[in-house]
């Protein structure tokens, strides 16, 4: 067949026999052209191969003969065509057409198959008097070679082409896969293939084998796995992990730690309470939120709503009523302090224990390491936590020249563009023993926090910080002295222990010499008056105010040697400082 521009192929093609394969001959670039085909580019070289499947009028251009005008028609125009009356001869429509031309008239897509026939222009009321040359623009559907997805083609494209269908019928036409897009393919695994195209999405893990998926590298993929993953952190540290359910070390539970009321709120589970024990003393801003002490045991319970507020409903309890049901309190989430879980569970948990046992997130510790690793890193860390289990469908795979060592693909974290050949894939499956622990990037860690569905949740968000105190806040009422100064020491170590010592015996012990008078100045200011309640000033030693030195025959004696100007001149400035901060 000789070469024919792809319009006058089109134009006459059959589309009962579909499809067709085309060779590019040439066009006005001979050496193969860059089209804006379907919003992508694509090279049209000579030489290259297409398979059409479907052709689809999409208008119609009409030339009015005599001015050269154009219009366009779409494939819905209502109008009919007859042979052009002013022009001489005028034949009659041959075939199906017999006398129709003349009579009735054809329709849009008639006179399209009247005219692949005939030359003769044709003549429509419903556009105007003259006559007129149609010229069909079609849109061809076709599949080329190492293309993931069916160009759409205009048929008025400046190539030229020869139908080469019966000398290529063994021509086989590659259709590039995304690695996602075999998870569904199950049947044609294990099989081979050639990666055309690395990963476009950044690192995930930090492994030897992710660099070494870029263009031209050859894959075997044997199967899908079906094992879960957990998602694991360091607490002393910024490393993460995804632990795989295959995992064989054994792990030990930790007791929880948690800096501040926040994230302890944010690792309460609804329907659970939280058992914790406080370690660090903290003392809130506001007058109603009561202090924890060290050694303080708390029933973490739920989150209220305190007015516009969002606060933790716990229980404290004591030491002596175990069975009792607490002290209530409300802690605001921006009170700092630090807590410790309370558990205490040596038994040694496989990871499909934990999981199934323990409700995630929880602490643990690796106290045997997996035997199928080289080196495993989780042996390392003191302690780890384990934030939720994820379920990713993931691809059993290794490289051509290694297929004995395995690892597991997760297409849709870590897609890439790849053709299936057909070549014999290694019978035995390989390891995959280093799939058990893959460490994360930072990057895609907080990726995939923010991504999944069930796992870790982010912390609640902080409360608004207290507004300053003015003369419209409404006060609210504070506690009796007796009761607060109950509260504030629960929990201290007392050496006195006797139970009819106040605090404010405690805070005022007998005064010092004059030379350590700065000291007790300290002392003093630590104490906080509260509305109606009495603060006692500091009554100064008599001693310092007389400004003379006691009568003592060994001091005079002694007067030449020793300077009590610079001793008399340090209680001065002390009894200023007094002054100034308890005003008489």
């Amino acid at each position: 067949m000789e070469p024919l521009s792809f319009q006058e192929y089109i134009c006459s093609l059959d589309p009962t026999t579909l499809p067709r394969i085309l060779r590019i001959c040439s066009g006005v670039y001979f050496q193969g052209s860059v089209y804006e085909i379907s919003g992508n580019e694509c090279c049209l070289s000579t030489g290259d191969l297409l398979k059409v499947t479907a052709v689809t009028l999409q208008k119609v251009v009409c030339v009015n003969v005599h001015t050269g005008q154009t219009t366009e028609l779409l494939p819905t125009f209502k109008g009919l065509f007859q042979p052009a009356p002013d022009l001489a001869p005028c034949p009659t429509p041959q075939g199906p057409f017999l006398g129709v031309g003349r009579k009735k008239g054809l329709t849009l897509h008639q006179a399209l198959e009247w005219r692949g026939r005939q030359t003769q222009p044709l003549w429509c009321p419903t556009i105007g008097p003259h006559a007129l040359l149609l010229s069909p623009v079609y849109e061809v559907q076709a599949t080329m070679n190492l293309r993931r997805d069916e160009v759409k083609i205009p048929s008025t494209l400046e190539v030229d082409v020869e139908d080469v269908t019966e000398e290529s019928q063994d021509v086989h036409f590659s259709r590039p896969l995304l690695l996602s897009e075999v998870l569904g393919m199950e049947e044609v695994l294990p099989t081979q293939a050639e990666i055309l195209e690395g990963p476009h999405s950044a690192t995930i893990f930090e492994s030897a084998w992710v660099p070494r998926l870029r263009k031209g590298q050859r894959l075997q993929i044997h199967s899908c796995s079906h094992t879960w993953r957990v998602l694991a952190s360091a607490r002393s540290g910024t490393r993460r992990f995804l632990l795989s359910s295959a995992y064989q070390g054994r792990f030990r539970r930790r007791p929880r730690q948690f800096a501040g009321v926040q994230e302890l709120a944010a690792s309460l589970q609804p329907g659970q309470q939280l058992h914790v024990v406080v370690t660090q003393d903290c003392e809130g801003c506001e007058d109603d939120v009561p202090p924890l002490s060290v050694g303080d045991r708390l029933e973490a319970r739920q989150l209220l709503l305190a007015g516009a507020s969002t606060r933790l409903l716990c229980l404290r309890h004591s030491e002596e009523g175990e069975e009792e049901e607490g002290e209530k309190l409300l802690l605001p989430l921006d009170l700092g302090g630090s807590f410790v879980e309370e558990a205490c569970d040596s038994k040694k948990y496989r990871l499909t224990e934990l999981v199934e046992l323990l409700p995630l997130p929880c602490d643990v510790r690796v106290v045997t390491t997996d035997p199928a690793l080289e080196r495993d890193v989780l042996g390392s860390f003191p302690a780890l936590r384990l934030e939720a289990r994820i379920t990713q469908p993931f691809l059993v795979s290794s490289f051509c020249e290694e297929p004995d060592k395995g690892f597991e693909i997760p297409p849709q974290w870590l897609d890439l563009s790849l053709v299936l050949t057909e070549e014999p894939v290694h019978s035995q499956a390989p390891s995959t023993h280093c799939s058990h622990v893959e460490e994360l990037t930072e990057a895609f860690y907080y990726k995939l926090l923010a991504q999944l569905p069930g796992g870790s949740a982010p912390p609640p968000p902080r409360p608004p910080k207290p507004k300053a105190a003015s003369r419209d806040v409404q006060v609210q009422p504070c506690p009796a002295p007796e009761q607060k100064d109950r509260a504030r020491s629960r929990g201290k170590r007392s050496l006195d222990p006797s139970p009819t010592t106040s605090s404010q015996t405690r805070l005022a012990p007998p005064l010092p010499p004059p030379f350590v008078l700065p000291q007790k100045v300290k002392s003093l200011t630590t104490h906080r008056s509260t509305p109606n309640e009495y603060s006692p000033r500091p009554r100064l030693p008599a001693a310092p105010l007389s400004r003379k030195a006691p009568k003592d025959t060994d001091m005079e004696r002694s007067s030449d040697e020793h300077d009590y100007e610079v001793i008399e001149e340090d209680i001065q400035k002390t009894i200023h400082k007094m002054q100034t901060v308890f005003p008489f």
